[in-house]
């Protein structure tokens, strides 16, 4: 067995997660998160929902972001519509096996979504093309799209309407950031509508 000094290794991943964070905090646009509010904000006005994607990790943390918003971040506040679209193992089976995985997203925007929709792409890569493949859907039914990756821009960044870039090339990191960023626009809008209840 090999052995570790595991406070240290603790330490240095801590420290390399610290690192891009600080960075976060530095270079995350104010405006870009500002309108991202105010879209979620105004989608919910509208009856419309937020539709999150994404593979492996980003999956996880696409079903993470839409479980705070129907149930509850922090506070009591009315539920808020959303979904993920890629927890229904028989959807993303009989797709995947009549249509090729390339199009279980695709597929599922042009049955569900519309035009006062926000699609949320999840992906570390920006390079999934089952992700790229929903947002395009998206754009031809007019739905909002925003994307999470990492710090090269890619296809799905220059896609997107908007996209949050965090500034990390790990896949870790990024879905760390990831989360957080996602916490405080979770946050944020909980805050507004528990103070309009």
């Amino acid at each position: 067995m090999i052995k570790l000094n595991i406070k240290k290794e603790f330490d240095l991943y801590i420290e390399s997660s610290i690192d891009g964070i600080i960075q976060l905090k530095s270079n995350l646009s104010e405006d870009k998160i500002q309108t991202i509010i105010e879209k979620i904000i105004n989608c919910f006005d509208k009856n419309g929902k937020l539709i999150f994607c994404g593979n492996g990790g980003s999956a996880s943390d696409s079903q993470h972001l839409a479980a705070e918003f129907i149930g509850r971040y922090k506070l009591d506040r009315k539920p808020l519509p959303a979904i993920a679209l890629n927890t229904d193992t028989s959807v993303l089976t009989a797709l995947s096996n009549d249509l090729g995985y390339a199009k279980v997203f695709e597929r599922q925007i042009e049955a569900l979504a519309n035009e006062n929709d926000i699609l949320f792409a999840i992906s570390t890569s920006g390079k999934s093309i089952n992700v790229i493949n929903a947002v395009n859907a998206a754009k031809k039914l007019k739905v909002f799209t925003i994307c999470f990756t990492g710090a090269k821009n890619n296809k799905l960044s220059d896609l997107t309407d908007i996209s949050i870039n965090v500034p990390a090339e790990q896949v870790n990191h990024i879905q760390e950031m990831h989360i957080m960023v996602g916490h405080f626009i979770c946050e944020l809008v909980e805050k507004h509508y528990q103070k309009n209840n």
